[in-house]
């Protein structure tokens, strides 16, 4: 069973090398790390290449056109399913999305095909400082339930776990999102083709180190996005 951990990357040489240590330490069987790393000016992907040489388990997929989180996310789906990956991990590189969970999610994945970590699901948590931000989290929860039909708590979560079959099932040669409704456009996509969705309750935290890439004008476009997937979505 292989096992794959793709981090979409932009600008976190802060937090990359210590976000595959905490990876790696949990000593998972047939576990790999795969960086898809859009060019950081930081040089991120050149502390990702240097850890590759020494590490057979840590692969780089640096991108230089087409730069953006949701091609990044099609990118780096594509390229573990290539590489022959059982199961799909998607998380950030910040820690905000914390290495421990990721033995419940595959613990998890023997009950359904998709995991999400949910910092929304009773036990789960939001630790935030900026209740704005933690505001605008819950309408657009309320919202992106309402509009795409979604049994989910926590449908922005970007921490989740994918069985091969669930991502082949909905071809990401196909995903269209530019930017961070990558996230949405996947989750419809599987709820349309009938797998199940199942949650595990995290600790969603701040970021201790560098700065968060999102803003308003991808918060407003996420909700045209998903505006677009109700209503022309086949």
């Amino acid at each position: 069973m292989k096992i794959f951990v793709m981090m979409p990357t932009y600008n976190e040489s802060q937090n990359i090398r210590s976000i595959i240590e905490s990876v790696l330490k949990l000593k998972i069987n047939d576990l790999e790390i795969a960086v898809v790393d859009d060019n950081s000016p930081d040089s991120t992907w050149k502390i990702v290449e240097e850890i590759s040489k020494n590490n057979n388990k840590v692969h780089l997929l640096l991108r230089k056109k087409d730069k953006g989180r949701g091609s990044a996310g099609k990118d780096g789906f594509i390229y573990c399913l290539k590489k022959g990956a059982d199961y799909i991990i998607e998380m950030d590189a910040d820690f905000s999305h914390n290495p421990q969970y990721i033995p419940k999610m595959l613990e998890e994945m023997k009950n359904c095909d998709v995991v999400l970590g949910s910092r929304i699901k009773e036990g789960g948590m939001d630790t935030r400082k900026s209740i704005l931000r933690r505001a605008i989290t819950k309408l657009a929860n309320i919202y992106i339930r309402v509009v795409l039909g979604l049994n989910v708590k926590d449908c922005n979560s970007g921490f989740r776990c994918f069985k091969r079959a669930a991502l082949m099932g909905i071809n990401p040669e196909k995903l269209e999102s530019k930017g961070p409704s990558i996230v949405q456009e996947v989750l419809f996509k599987i709820h349309l083709n009938g797998f199940k969705i199942n949650e595990i309750p995290i600790v969603f935290n701040e970021r201790k180190r560098g700065k968060s890439k999102l803003g308003i004008r991808q918060i407003v476009s996420g909700y045209i996005t998903v505006l677009k997937l109700r209503f022309f979505s086949k």
